[in-house]
């Protein structure tokens, strides 16, 4: 899915990373469960989850003794649900008695994009006003743009650059991508190419 605006020639955006949680609806004995599954890492002492890493699809599952898990590192939805999925029938396979598939709920995709061109963040942070903006390039050199509909922030670069976190679907991503571009159009900030 991506977002091209009429008039600017943009990439489209790249989901880099969705964040996801389910609860197995059962409490979970870590010790055990760490030595059951391959590669499984559990050091309570460090971190009160066992952290559990797939080559395919490529992610990272956090499964805590309450039965709640947190899967992190997929850069599609689909494999988002294959990663969850695999997790369940693996600790299925090591003996925990999970009997119903559980709900998969995105709590946060990060995705970028880039406007095609070089923007003067200094003059879109007075342009934009300060309710939602945050700008202190001597502390990041980002602007940081929190957008009402669809509720995310937009982190944006002097190299017209852009990263979009706190969405919870693509449509999210597109959505903020295309608000931002036509409101830097709207405001003289974004020259329109093509």
């Amino acid at each position: 899915m991506s977002y091209r605006p009429r008039g600017i020639t943009i990439s489209e955006y790249v989901i880099q990373n969705i964040v996801a949680s389910a609860n197995l609806g059962i409490e979970l004995d870590l010790g055990t469960l760490a030595l059951s599954l391959s590669g499984a890492e559990y050091e309570p002492e460090q971190f009160p989850g066992l952290i559990y890493r797939l080559k395919s699809p490529k992610s990272a599952t956090l499964l805590f003794r309450s039965g709640k898990l947190v899967c992190t590192g997929s850069r599609s939805l689909a494999n988002v649900k294959q990663a969850i999925e695999t997790v369940v029938s693996d600790v299925k396979n090591a003996g925990v008695p999970i009997t119903a598939s559980p709900e998969i709920i995105v709590q946060n995709i990060v995705a970028s994009s880039d406007l095609g061109q070089d923007i003067n963040l200094n003059a879109i942070a007075i342009s934009l006003g300060l309710e939602r903006v945050e700008y202190e390039p001597e502390q990041f050199p980002g602007l940081v743009y929190r957008l009402e509909e669809p509720k995310v922030v937009v982190l944006l670069f002097g190299s017209g650059k852009l990263v979009c976190t706190g969405a919870r679907t693509p449509k999210d991503v597109e959505a903020a991508v295309k608000k931002i571009t036509e409101e830097l159009q709207s405001i003289g900030m974004l020259k329109a190419t093509g």
